[in-house]
């Protein structure tokens, strides 16, 4: 009984250190439904992607890519048209076979940040059309058709129409410029700034990922009291890391002015050295 009671805590304990939680909801674990995982598989045989260098398409390509490894173990298998099962993703703009549907004039009736998901026929063959109108609204398409696949819902006769109710969806960071956070509650910062602009920490892309993926186009980088300093070139340059960082995955950068700003940076030495501690 003993032996059988430290197999199943061994057991127990090693499963419980193999999920930390940093994946958050993007975990991607194999579908384990075996009549899901056959539907799923069977409509991605062929992905006809756009070409462009967009860096929202790019995200959006490598996040297809991720989600279809971890849920159904497959590659994309990237085609130019449908021959078999498939998905047909972009724009009117970056890709022909988008142009050529026949609810071209729905997807221009889009915002800027809408999408659609729609099953049609290719070629004769059953497709699943993820576009928008813009790049950010492909991504946007990209984690809804995955998170369908992940929670198990059918992807038969698809018909989903997604726009934003809300033009700014934005999380409010109270981080100082000293790597602490205001009040203490949340640990350290996120920001890197001691290595800003010429090294952006992977953790960055995690965050712009699980922000994209729930809608989030927006995070404001410090608190309202934090040092006016980031007001100042030197500082602008370092946020402007995180933004290049960001944008990929639509999400813009805010920074707070203290109210006593417009008094005190005029009184700040222009020589003030790079230190995140100052």
């Amino acid at each position: 009984i003993r032996k059988t009671i430290l197999t199943l805590f061994l057991f127990c304990t090693l499963s419980a250190s193999a999920e930390t939680g940093y994946d958050l909801w993007l975990r991607y674990k194999a579908v384990d439904d075996t009549k899901k995982l056959n539907e799923y598989k069977q409509a991605t045989k062929e992905v006809v992607f756009p070409t462009s260098n967009s860096a929202q398409l790019k995200a959006a390509k490598k996040e297809l890519a991720m989600g279809l490894k971890g849920l159904l173990e497959t590659e994309i298998n990237e085609t130019t048209s449908i021959s078999k099962n498939g998905l047909i993703i972009g724009t009117p703009e970056s890709s022909d076979l988008v142009k050529r549907l026949s609810f071209l004039s729905d997807i221009e009736q889009l915002d800027d940040e809408g999408y659609l998901i729609r099953s049609v026929k290719q070629n004769g063959k059953p497709a699943i059309a993820i576009v928008a109108k813009t790049d950010i609204g492909v991504l946007y398409g990209v984690f809804h058709y995955l998170r369908l696949m992940q929670t198990q819902q059918s992807i038969s006769s698809l018909n989903i129409r997604e726009e934003p109710k809300l033009k700014h969806r934005v999380l409010n960071h109270w981080d100082n410029l000293d790597g602490s956070i205001e009040r203490g509650y949340a640990g350290y910062t996120l920001w890197d700034w001691a290595r800003l602009p010429r090294y952006v920490d992977a953790r960055i892309i995690d965050y712009a990922r699980a922000n994209a993926s729930i809608g989030i186009n927006g995070a404001v980088l410090n608190n309202v009291n934090a040092s006016v300093r980031s007001l100042k070139a030197e500082w602008l340059i370092k946020a402007s890391g995180l933004a290049d960082a960001l944008r990929p995955y639509g999400i813009r950068v805010y920074l707070t002015a203290k109210f006593s700003a417009p008094k005190e940076i005029g009184g700040l030495d222009t020589a003030d050295p790079l230190d995140p501690r100052v």
